[in-house]
């Protein structure tokens, strides 16, 4: 990996960019971690998101959309060969970037192995584990 990353983080809408994310989404969550494919695709439309590049390679994707509780941050995830490279904090922060400025409560169903990297942009957990998809997570809320 080059240390010059050109790191990009966009919000898109361009279907040709949203299948990208669904592409990236389906390599971490349905191949990599084992998710049913039928409860990695909800709430598309909805939802607001957001492609990782670097060096215009696909690196990663997340989104965010206002539910009756607040609004959820979610379906962060990095290609493998793009980890540690901060391309999550790069989603992370530019999804709370675009969060409108009223957005009170701010919540999201972080993995466990990610819950470090939601504690750096002041997240917190609350209440017990839990599993979603077969997969380990914390609800946690942002202070």
């Amino acid at each position: 990996m080059p240390i010059n990353l050109n790191l990009r983080v966009e919000k898109v809408t361009a279907q040709a960019d949203l299948d990208k994310v669904f592409a990236v989404r389906r390599e971490v969550f349905v191949v990599e971690q084992n998710c049913p494919p039928e409860l990695e695709w909800e709430f598309e439309e909805e939802a607001n998101h957001f492609l990782a590049t670097v060096n215009d390679e696909t690196a990663g994707a997340c989104r965010w959309r206002k539910t009756d509780k607040g609004y959820k941050l979610e379906r962060f995830a990095v290609l493998q060969k793009f980890r540690g490279f901060g391309i999550g904090q790069a989603l992370v922060q530019a999804v709370l970037n675009d969060l409108p400025a009223d957005a009170a409560y701010v919540y999201l169903h972080a993995q466990v192995q990610a819950v470090s990297l939601y504690e750096k942009f002041n997240f917190e957990k609350v209440g017990a584990e839990f599993e979603e998809a077969g997969i380990r997570h914390y609800k946690m809320i942002r202070k």
